[in-house]
């Protein structure tokens, strides 16, 4: 059975960074199930997958702009500090949930100063950065009516409800 659209699709991976540093990895914890055509993973890994089948190995780099997107510096923002009530104490590196237009978006926090501002990114951690997968394809399935309806995996490495 070959990877496509509407296939289950359980791999392993590790992925790194430019300078070959160690992100995520599903060597720990088991393989990674995610349903083929719907989005689950970055468009570049996911279009890297199609037509392989249970056993191929290989290692791709997936440019920015075909996994989180390039940096975008209209989402660093200045907020003041009373946009946080009930946190305490507010520290570079700390991330937060906004909603936004396009849905729940998350703010990770680069500086704060003594003028009650704080500078929040809205860029996903990994935006600009290339990222390069070690992927082996460890089983192909098809998916079952409710995966289809739901869009993603249920059970075995995928979404428990």
């Amino acid at each position: 059975m070959r990877i496509a659209t509407q296939k289950v699709v359980h791999i392993h991976y590790t992925l790194t960074n430019d300078e070959g540093e160690v992100l995520d990895s599903s060597r720990d914890h088991g393989p990674l199930a995610y349903l083929h055509g719907a989005g689950n993973i970055i468009p570049g890994l996911e279009n890297a997958l199609t037509d392989r089948v249970v056993g191929d190995s290989f290692k791709i780099t997936i440019a920015p702009e075909d996994a989180y997107g390039l940096r975008d510096d209209d989402l660093v923002q200045s907020v003041p500090k009373s946009a946080f009530q009930g946190v305490d104490e507010i520290l570079p590196g700390m991330q937060f949930q906004a909603q936004s237009p396009e849905g729940l978006q998350l703010l990770t926090v680069l500086g704060v100063d003594e003028d009650e501002v704080i500078l929040l990114d809205g860029n996903h951690p990994m935006a600009g950065i290339a990222l390069t997968f070690d992927v082996e394809i460890t089983d192909i399935r098809d998916a079952t009516a409710e995966e289809l309806d739901h869009g993603h995996v249920h059970g075995g490495g995928g979404h428990h409800h």
